[in-house]
């Protein structure tokens, strides 16, 4: 009899076991075993997952691309993919995503995986249709009726995605993420919405995030129906809650501006002539500004596909600036790229931005709104790109930001859970636009959110002329589009050019009377 110490299956399931409970140290002892017993690609998955898992992700990468070309498997190839989005190989992600779809996995798990990796490559239709696979197979899982409904949401399929969230609810009264997505799939009326479950919600609820995510839903219903008072008095506590859990100070932020006007003011940073490169378009400016709008109207040309907002051009700027800080912005980053070769910047770039490119037209646009950061090494790093930027009502800017829930993983927008910090935030921003405005002027159009609403026809024709495209009636009709929008204005976008979100600070005049002061202090005179 075969000492079951040694047998295949038996060191299998061990394996796999440690691996789930975390322990890493058992999981790569049992993985040698397995190696000694004839099972080598699952001694290499193993081994391969706990190194990743345990944060050696380059590692662990090649341990698992040798074990997926050992033994074709979806779930090895499903589990390559998503460490390597995780290392920002997003080309390899793809690549490993698609073989993974093609070898036909048989569990929920792996399609939800290879969803979650589309997803962060901004494929939300690919995601989608791998999350339908995972829920099918396991409809009780919460986690994968979440991502689909999401996915959903995202390419417009607003009416599919209520039904699964309203699934969810049934099954997981309290989960508050689920309540947030809910709300923000459509503007509420008086006659529908979910104010008295969403209240009900928020008595009963256990967690601080549930807590926490079932005020913003209830913030932006109340401001749906006009009913300013409770809404400010949701927001106001979810964001006090989340500034607290944060740990923001905007002293952060404001030596990340100093720094880039110290860097830039001093003379160009970088060396070399840059590439020679017109295809990229770069959509910058404050969050919740008309980006998405911009975005939209844009990639209704038919020359023109929406990469999504890349962090190609951050990462290109931390990789040649080679610092060893955490973040991926930050004084010293800015600091290290004096001397360092524009060339590199685009180049890195261009490289990884290709990959999120799905189409094959000549022009693509990058809608990462915080590269409003970067318009120095963009222009130095690819001359012929061209740059809009995005301005709004900044008292709007300000309240829009502020009600926004923004990822709890974004590098950018910590500044934006308390209204004084909003508006210091802002401060720098104008002044930051002002700033590359004299450095490289008539690099960067701007354009008002306001205009665009007021003469959607005019603004088209200066955004499409400073973009080098040709006129195009589609782009009037933006609201046909039909790729997916993963931003908070994706029913927005959705309908023709409408004001509904003009003005929508006066109904909260009142409390945000402290920032309309420092703004007149500033010398900026808000328009009400």
């Amino acid at each position: 009899m075969a000492n079951v110490l040694n047998d295949p299956n038996a060191l299998r399931s061990r394996g796999r076991a440690a691996l789930q409970r975390g322990d890493w140290a058992e999981t790569r002892r049992i993985a040698t075993s397995l190696a000694s017993n004839g099972d080598a690609a699952e001694a290499l998955f193993l081994a391969g997952m706990a190194d990743a898992e345990s944060g050696r992700v380059s590692a662990g990468l090649e341990a698992l691309g040798k074990a997926a070309a050992l033994r074709p498997s979806a779930e090895y190839t499903a589990q390559l993919a998503r460490f390597s989005i995780q290392a920002r190989r997003d080309g390899a992600a793809r690549a490993a995503a698609e073989r993974a779809e093609m070898l036909k996995p048989e569990d929920a798990l792996t399609y939800d995986t290879i969803g979650c990796v589309y997803a962060r490559l901004g494929d939300h239709a690919a995601a989608a249709r791998m999350f339908q696979q995972a829920v099918a197979r396991n409809p009780d899982n919460g986690e994968y009726c979440y991502n689909l409904g999401a996915a959903l949401g995202f390419v417009g399929r607003s009416e599919e995605a209520e039904r699964v969230f309203e699934a969810r609810l049934a099954a997981d009264a309290g989960n508050g993420r689920v309540h947030y997505a809910l709300s923000g799939l459509r503007r509420q009326t008086p006659e529908h919405n979910h104010v008295a479950r969403l209240e009900a919600a928020l008595t009963a609820a256990h967690g601080a995030d549930d807590r926490l995510r079932i005020r913003y839903a209830l913030a932006k219903e109340h401001e749906d129906l006009g009913q300013a008072a409770p809404a400010f008095a949701h927001l106001h506590a979810a964001n006090e809650q989340r500034r607290g859990a944060i740990g923001y100070r905007f002293e952060q932020d404001r030596a990340i501006f100093d720094a880039l006007e110290h860097v830039f003011g001093a003379g160009d940073p970088l060396i070399g002539g840059g590439i020679d490169e017109a295809a990229p378009i770069f959509v910058v400016g404050m969050p919740r500004t008309g980006t998405t709008l911009v975005d939209r109207i844009l990639s209704s040309h038919p020359d023109v596909q929406s990469a999504g907002e890349l962090q190609a051009m951050p990462l290109a700027v931390k990789l040649v600036a080679e610092t060893r800080t955490r973040t991926i912005v930050d004084p010293d980053t800015i600091a290290a790229t004096r001397g360092r070769d524009a060339g590199e910047i685009g180049r890195l770039y261009l490289a990884r931005a290709r990959e999120h490119l799905q189409e094959a037209k000549p022009r693509f646009l990058d809608k990462l709104p915080a590269n409003f950061l970067y318009v120095g090494y963009i222009a130095q790093a690819l001359p012929n790109a061209r740059i809009v930027c995005l301005r709004r009502n900044p008292m709007d800017t300000v309240w829009s930001n502020y009600k926004h829930l923004f990822a709890s993983n974004s590098p950018y927008y910590h500044y934006s859970y308390g209204l004084e910090d909003t508006a210091n935030y802002y401060l720098r921003f104008d002044r930051l636009m002002r700033f590359w405005s004299r450095l490289l002027p008539g690099r960067v159009l701007e354009i008002g959110y306001e205009a665009m609403i007021d003469d959607q026809e005019r603004e088209t024709r200066r955004l499409l002329d400073h973009c080098g495209l040709s006129w195009s009636d589609a782009c009037l009709d933006f609201h046909r589009n039909s790729a997916a929008v993963a931003t908070p204005s994706a029913a927005q976008v959705r309908r023709p050019i409408n004001r509904d979100a003009v003005g929508r600070w006066t109904a909260h005049a009142e409390a945000l009377g402290p920032v309309r002061a420092m703004f007149e202090r500033a010398g900026i005179l808000p328009e009400t």
